[in-house]
């Protein structure tokens, strides 16, 4: 019987196409969420930066010891040590920034009823101004005067998370402890630099925390203010937000525009350090910007100040945040400033371009008393007489200073202060008599 089935012939059939697999979910590659996008991204950013400033650490750690600070301050001249014995470390705790410690030193007579409280100008200090204070506290005048933050023998301040505090932490925690701090917060520490990258803690409001914290911790207040060269857009800040604190001003060849000293040659990465290395061309630079008889040991001490501790970068940190559009008849015009009284002590002979400024910032301040003295534009260094007379007879002119007793109240201990970013921050109180040598790695007996 024929099988009538139907035949199939597998050498005519076509292979049909396979179809295509259904894509299994659990494994699509998905896009990365921006969570996981932002910490892959940390660690990759962590894993190079802990490798290379790991690494600059190691090789530059001979460099960077506390040895190196050590031998920088036993190699300072006699009375510069002394001169650090005599001060005061006061300890600074601003938003944004990790505490450093400002040097403020102290001259005063039995008795007395006024306090001149001077402001050095950039790259100057309070040595520099030994002389003068000398001379108040001769004619019966406390004088107190404070290093800028990053000059003199003030510390020079570091904001959290910038490459600078990076490099100390890793230093300090070892070179894994990035990796540490981003498994325990799950956070992008990178982050934070981008937040902060224009922030600068030398910024007029900053500058004008740091005074008002020394008029308080030294308890002189109300003060003489005494503000030289470039500070006077950061002392005319602080006198503007706390004008109780000020009994009058006196503006010593102070211009927000024009600096005297030279800091943008010293701020060339190898030029500043080889102009420092050499005290023959640092005098002749001293000479020619700041003071044309400034004697060689008074050039020497600002040289070696300049050559510890990063003054040379505080210098030019300082520079980059100075206000040079500080309009001074605007700040005359507001609430608490109108009655404030105004001294310009101005040099006469150091140029026709520096005569012209002193006339405009006379124009601005009518009200003001204006003087002209015959020393440069560091009139502390070669005409302390003069300088020292002019301020004595400007304070005792008028009504005595009714001394304010500052008793600290609760709180004072957490004191809210309005930065420029807006934020209010808690601070702590606190200095330090005898400034503590540690720092420099040594103990009692440092004059040796």
């Amino acid at each position: 019987m024929a099988d009538h089935s139907p035949s199939i012939s597998t050498s005519k059939q076509k292979a049909q196409p396979k179809p295509n697999p259904k894509p299994n979910p659990e494994s699509t590659d998905r896009p990365l969420s921006a969570p996981r996008r932002r910490q892959a991204g940390a660690m990759a950013f962590w894993t190079y930066l802990t490798i290379s400033v790991g690494l600059l650490s190691l090789l530059l750690s001979p460099f960077l010891s506390p040895r190196d600070q050590h031998s920088w301050f036993l190699s300072l001249p006699p009375d510069l040590r002394l001169h650090f014995s005599q001060g005061k470390l006061i300890k600074i705790h601003p938003s944004y920034q990790i505490p450093f410690r400002v040097f403020a030193v102290e001259s005063s007579p039995a008795e007395f009823s006024e306090t001149v409280l001077l402001v050095p100008g950039l790259a100057c200090n309070s040595f520099s101004f030994c002389h003068v204070m000398s001379a108040l506290r001769s004619h019966g005048v406390r004088a107190v005067a404070i290093d800028m933050p990053g000059s003199g023998f003030s510390e020079r301040p570091r904001v959290p998370g910038s490459f600078e505090d990076v490099f100390a932490q890793i230093k300090e925690n070892g070179i894994f402890w990035a990796f540490d701090r981003l498994v325990e917060t799950g956070q992008a520490p990178y982050e934070e630099i981008r937040a902060r990258k224009n922030f600068s803690p030398y910024g007029p409001a900053e500058i004008g925390f740091v005074i008002r914290k020394v008029i308080r911790e030294m308890k002189v207040g109300p003060v003489h203010l005494v503000i030289h060269d470039a500070m006077l857009g950061s002392g005319a800040n602080f006198v503007a937000s706390y004008p109780s604190l000020v009994r009058s001003v006196t503006l010593l060849d102070s211009s927000a525009g024009l600096p005297a000293f030279p800091y943008w040659a010293v701020g060339v990465p190898v030029v500043g350090r080889l102009i420092l290395k050499s005290p023959s061309f640092f005098t002749k630079l001293m000479r020619l910007c700041c003071s044309r008889s400034i004697d060689m040991p008074a050039v020497e001490h600002q040289r070696l100040l300049l050559l510890g501790k990063d003054g040379r970068k505080g210098v030019v940190d300082m520079a980059k945040a100075l206000n040079y559009s500080f309009d001074l008849r605007q700040w005359k015009e507001l609430d608490g400033l109108k009655e404030m009284p105004i001294q310009l002590l101005w040099s006469n002979n150091w140029s026709d371009r520096w005569i012209e400024e002193g006339r405009q910032t006379a124009s601005a301040l009518p009200e003001g008393k204006f003087t002209y003295h015959s020393g440069g534009r560091w009139p502390q260094e070669d005409n302390a007489k003069e300088i020292t007379e002019r301020i004595v007879e400007f304070v005792t002119s008028l009504p005595k200073t009714i001394r304010m007793i500052i008793n600290e109240p609760s709180e004072d201990l957490e004191e809210k202060v309005l930065v420029n970013s807006g934020s209010l921050h808690q601070h702590e109180h606190g200095y330090q008599f005898g400034p503590s040598l540690g720092m420099y790695g040594l103990g009692q007996g440092f004059m040796g």
